[in-house]
């Protein structure tokens, strides 16, 4: 017979538990502390088994009958309430350990960590994760959608990082394809977002394109009293035009004099190729000099607090800044934006040459296997041009 509501309210607590059937399977048991469970008996394959439904009150006889009813459901279909609760608790507990946070984290060490990307490019990840994590860190990723996702960039945006926003962006695309081939997700929602972001006026390098002025700069150069690592690295600088991380992370095992090459790896390469610096003879003689210095270490040239690390990324800028060329005159970086501009000016080298030597990526990569062989002879005869090139304007008055 089933039973009432005001019945349940009367059942009073024994000695031990005891049980009143409701009907269908379903009925509440009393414990001797006088909490009452409600809870489902029914049978798979012939073994009897049950499913707790949750304590009354706070599971009245109408939702216990509702749960009931629910659970029948899934049983006319085939299905076992019992093993499908237990995936369910199992799924909750993998989502809940699968946060944004600890699969991002897992990603940046399985996939560019363990692939030897360059250290530059593991910090700025771990900095676009503390961007996100305070929106969507905590989350299981699974349930991370656009809206979300789109929230936690645009409170980046906000404080006017809009470059920043768009790479998060891309990093947190990163991330969710990585999670959903790991099946930790089902989908990329930063992918969505590709058009949802504010695109940032595109700022360039401050560069020297005159002849002239670039003169002025080598001889400003030429008399710096820094230190002699950083006169060395300002030197050197324009005469390889690598990126400056690339210079500051120079170490003296990457260097062939004999041969006169300078062999960079894949790890320190923004393109992720391995990148060959042809030295011209000015090089080569200003590296052996410092090597005076600092061979004994790692790097060639190394921070002024200790041999174990490189130079700081703003001491070149700092230094131009000392002889007096402003922010809007001259940046470290734009001195491959002064080498592009003036060799192709001299009308006398292949433009792909020039591109090759900036190590610039090819969108095909059998081109760019191409160009690496086809160009070598003439990027090594561009070296040594462009470095007499340089001692010219310095010398012109």
């Amino acid at each position: 017979m089933p039973l009432k509501d005001i019945e349940i309210k009367a059942m009073k607590p024994r000695e031990k538990n005891y049980r009143k059937a409701d009907g269908g399977g379903l009925y509440i048991e009393v414990f001797p502390n006088g909490s009452k469970l409600w809870r489902w008996k029914f049978r798979v394959a012939g073994k009897e088994k049950r499913l707790a439904l949750g304590a009354y009150p706070a599971v009245s006889l109408k939702d216990a009958r509702a749960k009931r009813d629910e659970e029948k459901a899934k049983l006319s279909h085939g299905l076992d309430p019992a093993l499908e609760r237990k995936r369910g608790k199992v799924a909750a507990k993998i989502s809940a350990a699968n946060t944004f946070s600890s699969v991002a984290r897992e990603y940046i060490e399985r996939k560019m960590v363990a692939e030897a990307r360059a250290k530059t490019t593991i910090s700025k990840a771990h900095w676009f994760l503390e961007q996100l994590e305070p929106a969507i860190g905590n989350m299981p990723i699974a349930e991370v959608d656009q809206q979300m996702l789109l929230a936690a960039l645009m409170r980046v945006q906000m404080r006017g990082r809009f470059e920043t926003a768009k790479k998060c962006r891309s990093f947190a695309s990163r991330v969710f394809r990585y999670a959903a081939a790991t099946g930790r997700c089902s989908s990329d929602p930063a992918h969505l977002l590709k058009g949802a972001l504010t695109t940032p006026k595109a700022k360039h390098y401050a560069a020297i394109l005159e002849p002239t002025k670039l003169g002025e700069l080598l001889r400003a150069i030429e008399v710096f009293s820094g230190g002699p690592v950083t006169k060395a690295a300002l030197q050197i600088a324009p005469h390889v035009f690598v990126r400056p991380g690339e210079l500051r992370h120079a170490e003296w095992s990457e260097f062939d004099f004999e041969a006169g090459i300078w062999n960079l790896p894949a790890g320190k390469m923004k393109a992720r190729r391995p990148h060959s610096v042809p030295l011209s003879d000015q090089v080569k003689h200003m590296l052996l000099e410092l090597r005076e210095f600092t061979g004994s270490g790692k790097y060639v040239f190394p921070s002024a607090y200790g041999h174990s690390r490189p130079m700081s990324e703003n001491t070149l800028n700092a230094s131009f800044r000392r002889m007096g060329f402003d922010k809007d005159e001259v940046t470290a970086h734009g001195l491959r934006a002064t080498a592009s501009t003036l060799l192709n000016q001299s009308g006398l080298w292949n433009p792909d040459a020039i591109e090759r030597a900036l190590a610039h990526g090819e969108s095909n990569a059998t081109r760019g296997a191409y160009h690496r062989g086809l160009y070598w002879d003439e990027r090594v005869r561009m070296a040594q041009w462009w470095s007499d090139y340089l001692d010219e304007r310095r010398n012109v008055r």
